[in-house]
């Protein structure tokens, strides 16, 4: 742990210090963090109040009544729900990573050079969550009739699978906005602090789950923030928040309603 996370820290702030001083010097300011910052919140409060599947239902009892009738109207709702996560986590970060700050995307925690020898990292985190999810999903009822958040998942594995994938593209956006767009925006002017900056509001958009989750979130933020901070890449945090959320609705289907029995669904 000490090499983990106060060599990873120290490390950073070190790099931090030679930017920080030449831009003094040159009676310069890093905008990066303010630019990545301000556009967070605002893409932030663009999927609090555009982005979840009541925002589509008042759109389709506009426009489209007749389909709220729909075998597959829930499922359209969450299609919404991700894409506005895919919109405000990854594509709007992306254009301003081209057009605005010049760089290259690879750079914001896209490297996959080195990944294997960190894997074990990834295999540690993912065992000890998934003890902690096994042992919430037998006794915490709030657990199991919060996942998974589709409640048709186990109709069908079709279903399950839909889901999964919607829920696995909004996991690389929020990976890729708050372990690699913002810690990489940040980290040249804060150091370490990036780290604990990032935390904060990514925390805040848990709020509403489990009271045990949104804790543990604490705890993730900065696990997944100094691993993604020591090995320059997002794909670790990615594949263990994955796995851990895929482990978390099976469990929860096992606790209750069961996994699906069929791939295409039984539609009246």
């Amino acid at each position: 742990p000490k090499h983990f996370f106060l060599a990873t820290w120290r490390g950073l702030d070190e790099d931090a210090v030679a930017p920080s001083e030449a831009l003094l010097a040159a009676g310069r300011y890093d905008y990066h963090p303010v630019i990545a910052l301000c556009a967070g919140a605002v893409a932030l409060a663009v999927m609090e109040y555009f982005g979840h599947t009541i925002h589509f239902a008042d759109w389709v009892d506009e426009l489209a009544p007749e389909f709220r009738y729909s075998p597959w109207f829930q499922l359209a709702g969450y299609a919404w729900w991700s894409f506005f996560r895919v919109l405000g986590y990854l594509l709007i970060p992306l254009a301003i990573i081209k057009l605005v700050f010049k760089e290259r995307i690879r750079d914001h925690g896209l490297e996959t050079a080195g990944f294997l020898q960190h894997s074990w990292i990834y295999a540690l985190s993912y065992i000890v969550v998934l003890l902690c999810v096994i042992l919430v999903s037998r006794h915490d009822a709030h657990f199991q009739t919060y996942y998974p958040f589709y409640s048709l998942a186990n109709r069908s594995w079709l279903d399950f699978l839909s889901w999964e994938l919607l829920y696995a593209a909004q996991f690389f956006s929020l990976e890729f906005f708050f372990r690699g767009f913002w810690l990489k925006s940040m980290k040249s002017s804060m150091g370490s602090y990036a780290i604990v900056a990032m935390v904060v509001p990514y925390c805040m958009i848990h709020f509403g789950k489990p009271f045990l989750e949104t804790m543990a979130a604490i705890v993730a933020g900065i696990v997944l923030g100094t691993l993604s901070m020591k090995t320059r890449s997002i794909w670790s945090g990615f594949l263990i928040h994955v796995s851990v959320a895929v482990s978390m609705d099976m469990a929860a289907l096992l606790a209750t309603r069961g996994l699906p029995t069929s791939f295409w669904p039984e539609l009246p």
